[in-house]
């Protein structure tokens, strides 16, 4: 059986996010696609956050760039800079929704995507925190992909 997967066009895993998905360029989402969602999936759910918040070498938070969720079972792929018809964003830690890039203060950090493959589609729940889409998608989850890129502003 293969394993649900989540990647990136624009980065490999582990790979450096290239700018145009920074503060530092077009500050859009990257391109991302996913395959072998588990039997049953009926909507997706997608987090982004840095745990090197505000600096790698004393992380003091994770830092959240994008929640978005009841992405349609029938999706496999999201465009960069798009957010597919019917998704509901959440908010970021710049308490705005939809996408914010990494825009690191200091040194390198690492920027975790994670994919959440769910068992129902849940309600309105009013732009929710990473927290509060967490708790809405417990006992739901029926698999988990992630992808982790690195980005580090320049002339840092």
């Amino acid at each position: 059986m293969t394993a649900f997967k989540l990647e990136s066009s624009a980065f490999t895993a582990g790979g450096s996010i290239p700018k145009d998905h920074t503060c530092e360029g077009k500050n859009s989402s990257p391109p991302l696609s996913w395959s072998a969602a588990p039997m049953g999936t009926k909507s997706f759910a997608l987090i982004i956050d840095d745990p090197d918040a505000p600096d790698p070498a004393a992380p003091k938070r994770v830092w959240v760039h994008w929640v978005i969720y009841n992405i349609a079972a029938a999706v496999t792929s999201l465009p960069q800079g798009v957010s597919p018809a019917g998704a509901l964003d959440g908010v970021n830690d710049w308490n705005k929704p939809g996408y914010a890039g990494p825009c690191p203060p200091i040194g390198k950090h690492r920027y975790f995507h994670r994919l959440y493959a769910l068992d129902t589609v849940l309600p309105d729940l009013k732009g929710p925190s990473k927290v509060a889409l967490l708790q809405a998608m417990q006992g739901h989850i029926l698999a988990q992909a992630e992808l982790m890129g690195s980005y580090q502003k320049s002339g840092q």
